[in-house]
């Protein structure tokens, strides 16, 4: 196996770690891995046929994403808490509304036109040639999320931000893959940038409103489906 996890590592120009963090991650939402389960280094390692070093910075990365905790013995999956993904959603959406509201009561606030139309491009490409339906989209979805708060040039929102998502990724892995919202989600994205991009401002506000979650309610309904799903995927008896 040391072979072929060097061969794709290679292949891909990715090192180790990134190989090993992304079979982990998803083992870890397709079920494969269970809550009981424990992951420790010497196992990972010889299972891998690699270092130690790798898997543990591939852990280490787990760990920060929420999807891994440390136990007693290694490393286990962790088991999300509706209470605890309420007040981040609650907090992702003061966050991610409050770039908008800024440049919407300071005149001076000028939203970052150049970095919202190369991101309207590659959400255009994406309508025209929708990927499949998968957790990894959760990534191309932050990813417009942050580009978005950072347009609107306040350094400080975006790194809390990142924080945020980083704790309610794996949640939001299974949203996608539930509640089919790829689609619906490009969509959306379009919508967004469209009316920034065109200085409409209490629109973008209203339509990232309802994006993110107009309904904190619809939103943890959502976020208890998914939750549900991982509990059926993980908790089979062997």
């Amino acid at each position: 196996m040391s072979t072929r996890l060097s061969t794709l590592a290679d292949a891909a120009g990715r090192p180790l770690r990134d190989v090993v963090y992304e079979a982990l991650r998803s083992e870890l939402m397709n079920g494969d891995i269970t809550f009981g389960e424990r992951l420790t280094e010497p196992k990972l390692s010889a299972r891998f046929g690699i270092s130690r070093t790798p898997i543990r910075e591939a852990l280490t990365v787990l760990c920060s994403d929420g999807l891994l905790q440390r136990a007693e013995y290694g490393f286990s999956p962790v088991r999300p808490s509706i209470p605890l993904i309420r007040d981040l959603y609650e907090l992702r959406i003061t966050l991610e509304l409050g770039g908008i509201q800024r440049a919407m009561t300071n005149p001076a606030v000028r939203h970052d036109r150049e970095l919202l139309s190369a991101e309207r491009e590659r959400w255009l490409e994406l309508r025209a040639d929708p990927p499949e339906q998968q957790p990894g989209f959760v990534v191309r979805d932050e990813e417009f999320h942050v580009t978005l708060l950072t347009a609107s040039g306040n350094a400080e929102l975006v790194r809390a931000l990142v924080q945020v998502n980083s704790r309610i990724r794996h949640v939001r892995m299974y949203d996608f893959m539930v509640n089919n919202r790829i689609e619906t989600t490009i969509a959306e994205h379009l919508g967004i940038l469209d009316a920034v991009l065109a200085d409409d401002l209490a629109l973008a506000y209203r339509l990232l409103h309802t994006h993110i979650g107009e309904s904190l309610d619809v939103v943890l309904d959502r976020v208890t489906k998914a939750v549900a799903a991982m509990s059926l995927a993980t908790d089979r008896t062997p």
